[in-house]
């Protein structure tokens, strides 16, 4: 395993140990006052070139303990729509608009509001392809995704490194923001091609529909990832 990168943090104690596999990332870039309105006070909206990013995000969660404790079944989907953050003194970060989610027991962090929603949830190879699919259990949020992965990035610029380094994610409860720490080996990223995608999970989160092809990182995964204790942010959320 490789060194994590010397900006990630080091996650003393981990409360969540697992595995992310068969991940693909597709980004769109999104107007930031759109992405704004929606984050909790005191989070602001993070921007390359004057844009912000969403993304989507399907994996396989393997390996999945709790405090050392496997998860039953430790092998599952989940489905990720987030964005890009930072605080004022300039910590970033990961906000999720929503987590989806074939494991029942990852429910438990909406106690810290993580927003997961139990889904249906299928990761199957096609050949070369990679097809996701999913519908949330309540509502009619779904999407359905088929990516042909590319050659390993040789040398990812400073856009794949900026969507693709971020070793914390922001939660927001009893009125402030929660930081979660987040360690893992550096990504091993590829290229990738949408061969099908529709969704509205975008839509539902309350953004607007993504214009244009979007940029899309696929990776084996990495492993093991390490999330700390969440703890709140210093000071009131305002």
């Amino acid at each position: 395993m490789r060194a994590p990168r010397p900006d990630a943090p080091h996650v003393a104690l981990a409360v969540l140990t697992m595995h992310w596999r068969q991940q693909t990332l597709v980004h769109w870039p999104c107007p930031p006052e759109a992405v704004q309105a929606l984050l909790p006070p005191g989070l602001r909206v993070d921007v390359f070139d004057g844009a912000a990013w969403v993304s989507l995000t399907p994996f396989v969660m393997r390996s999945v303990r709790a405090l050392r404790v496997p998860l039953p079944p430790p092998t599952f989907a989940e489905t990720n729509l987030r964005t890009y953050a930072r605080l004022p003194d300039g910590r970033r970060g990961l906000w999720f608009f929503s987590l989806d989610v074939s494991q029942p027991l990852m429910l438990a962090a909406r106690a810290i509001a993580v927003p997961y929603h139990l889904a249906a949830l299928t990761v199957r190879t096609r050949g070369p392809d990679v097809c996701y699919a999913g519908r949330r259990r309540h509502g009619d949020a779904s999407y359905r995704l088929r990516v042909r992965p590319g050659p390993p990035l040789a040398r990812p610029g400073p856009l794949d490194d900026w969507l693709t380094h971020r070793w914390a994610a922001f939660s927001h409860r009893a009125g402030r923001l929660w930081l979660t720490p987040v360690e893992h080996e550096p990504w091993r990223l590829r290229g990738g091609t949408v061969l099908e995608l529709s969704q509205n999970l975008t839509r539902s989160a309350g953004l607007p529909d993504p214009e244009g092809e979007p940029l899309v990182h696929t990776s084996p995964g990495v492993g093991p990832v390490r999330l700390g204790l969440p703890r709140p942010v210093a000071g009131p959320a305002v």
